[in-house]
């Protein structure tokens, strides 16, 4: 028994449907595509949505809100989370290459939930009330970085 001799069960695998091939397949003449009409070409030729001539429900439902071009996203990182770093200066690049935050390139802000171990200088775009209570409590810095 080696690789070339592997075939699938019997049965398992169905056959490919040749339409097309005369009368006595069941499926000659027109191929299972019905009679004549715009009906009968291959595939289906209505575009996703379309219903029938009627208003499409896309339409007939009001438009709501806008998305804000200027959004920016914020990454939130709790100060539990941040006590497993074992350094001493924590920024956005350390949270991402312990991969709290997505990537190294967006915002970040800390959240008080937890607590630290150790002093630590941490470095973020915002942090809460709380969060900044408990890392100075702690001894440490809350830095906080690139004001826009």
């Amino acid at each position: 028994m080696n690789l070339s001799n592997l075939k699938p069960a019997p049965g398992s695998r169905k056959g490919r449907k040749r339409v097309g091939r005369g009368p006595g397949s069941g499926h000659g003449k027109t191929a299972g595509a019905g009679s004549k009409g715009q009906l009968q070409g291959s595939g289906y030729s209505r575009l996703p949505g379309f219903e029938g001539g009627q208003m499409p429900l896309t339409r007939r439902i009001p438009k709501r809100g806008f998305t804000n071009i200027f959004r920016q996203e914020t990454a939130v990182v709790n100060l539990d989370r941040l006590a497993k770093i074992r350094k001493d200066e924590i920024g956005p690049a350390e949270m991402a290459e312990h991969r709290l935050i997505p990537g190294a390139g967006g915002r970040v802000k800390v959240l008080g939930r937890g607590d630290l171990a150790s002093a630590k200088t941490v470095r973020a775009h915002e942090f809460s009330a709380s969060a900044q209570r408990k890392i100075e409590a702690k001894g440490g810095r809350a830095v906080v970085i690139g004001k826009d």
